[in-house]
């Protein structure tokens, strides 16, 4: 940031080297806003991740240089801000359409508008005392504002014509379910068409899976596995477990267990092609497949294999929510050497998961169902869970894969010795 006459520049920040460039997606403020230091100013999305920029001072946005839509590289200066001592200041500039709470002269009171409902609201001329928030305190976020927009055929209407500024972050919030309306004669003529751009996100996940199945060699063998052990040990030990860690036992900490450990017998299923090279890594960073607004993203869980069963839960759950309110950082999606994707959470019975360059394997887990299996010559009743792992053929042999998945399966048919690591 530098400074010129109390003029400081508000620049991208630095991207990793994967990242070449982002898009300006969302300004929070307008020039002659008032804004506060680290009060969120602008996102900015990369192929991987949005980022949202902080300003540097208290002070008034005095411009924008680069307006939503602007593809941006590190460094580049995205707007500039006259930096003033705004305790005594006024409150920003209102709108015609919605008064601004996002700033309060009561720094303690919580804010009832964020500043990305705000722009929402102002763009789409809603009535802010009509939306529900759903924050802490009532404080109505921009996942509010976007569900009465998608629910209001009025809005929809309105966003679907500034889809450049409102919803290209999002272009499936404007899209709704085609209901049967009971005529189907007058259904006919409404057949209406909208063309959105995929985010970046969702082009690159486009890309990266073209480039799985074009570069890498992908089978996907199959086994099924036992649960009731599992769910026993669950539910006799999930109150205590709850009480001590503060957070709940789910079925993902377990299956992370299983395979650190049987990452460690078979270290092919770890490593990764560099050309002509095999990368074999001493370590077991796990990709965990969580479902966010913008698609699927993979953050990762550095270092699975020093963490407990409460910390696997733990780290999970925070990157679920950073996942959910598009706060995952670049630092969290990075990386990876191993993933694991639960199509089962969805109703998936059983699926063949693609690969997650430059990774050379990924588990699959589904949908758990009572199943008749036969045990000690007799037939009983069982939860079952399918589970399928792919990998890329030119580094693991099929007997490695098949291998690894019965080790997997053994593990969790045998929870214990996850325990004792052995």
């Amino acid at each position: 940031m530098s400074n010129d006459n109390r003029h400081i520049e508000v620049k991208v920040p630095v991207l990793p080297e994967s990242v070449s460039d982002a898009v300006v997606i969302s300004w929070y403020k307008t020039p002659g806003d008032v804004i506060r230091r680290d009060e969120p100013l602008v996102d900015i999305e990369t192929d991987k991740v949005v980022l949202e920029v902080p300003s540097p001072v208290d002070g008034i946005l005095d411009k924008i240089i680069e307006p939503d839509g602007a593809t941006v590289t590190a460094d580049q200066v995205l707007g500039i801000i006259t930096a003033q001592d705004i305790s005594s200041s006024k409150q920003p500039k209102i709108s015609e359409h919605v008064q601004d709470k996002s700033v309060n002269e009561d720094d303690t009171e919580e804010p009832i508008l964020t500043p990305s409902a705000r722009k929402l609201i102002i763009e789409n001329k809603l009535d802010q005392n009509s939306i529900k928030g759903t924050g802490k305190g009532g404080r109505i976020l921009k996942e509010d504002v976007l569900n009465v927009i998608s629910t209001d055929t009025a809005a929809a209407e309105l966003t679907s014509t500034t889809t450049s500024t409102t919803t290209a972050v999002q272009p499936e919030t404007a899209l709704r379910p085609v209901t049967d309306s009971g005529n189907s004669r007058s259904d006919l003529s409404n057949r209406e068409q909208q063309r959105v751009p995929m985010t970046r996100l969702r082009a690159r996940i486009a890309q990266r899976l073209l480039e799985a199945q074009n570069n890498a060699a992908i089978l996907t063998t199959f086994n099924e596995v036992n649960m009731k052990p599992v769910m026993d040990m669950r539910k006799q030990y999930q109150e205590l477990f709850e009480k001590t860690h503060n957070v709940r036992l789910g079925f993902m900490s377990f299956f992370v267990k299983a395979a650190v450990e049987a990452l460690k017998l078979f270290p092919a299923v770890n490593a990764s092609i560099d050309g002509n090279d095999i990368i074999y890594h001493n370590y077991f960073d796990i990709g965990i497949a969580v479902s966010s607004p913008r698609g699927l993203v993979v953050p990762v869980l550095k270092n699975a294999q020093q963490m407990s069963m409460a910390g696997i839960e733990s780290s999970i759950s925070e990157l679920a929510i950073k996942a959910r309110d598009n706060k995952l950082t670049i630092e969290n999606l990075i990386g990876g050497t191993f993933s694991i994707t639960n199509g089962g959470i969805f109703g998936s019975l059983l699926s063949t998961p693609i690969l997650n360059p430059p990774q050379s394997a990924i588990l699959g887990m589904h949908k758990i169902e009572d199943r008749p299996v036969v045990v000690n010559g007799e037939i009983v009743i069982r939860p079952v869970m399918y589970l399928a792992i792919s990998y890329d053929h030119r580094i693991i042999d099929g007997r490695e894969a098949v291998q690894f998945l019965v080790a997997i399966k053994n593990y969790i048919e045998d929870p214990s010795r996850l325990l004792l690591e052995i």
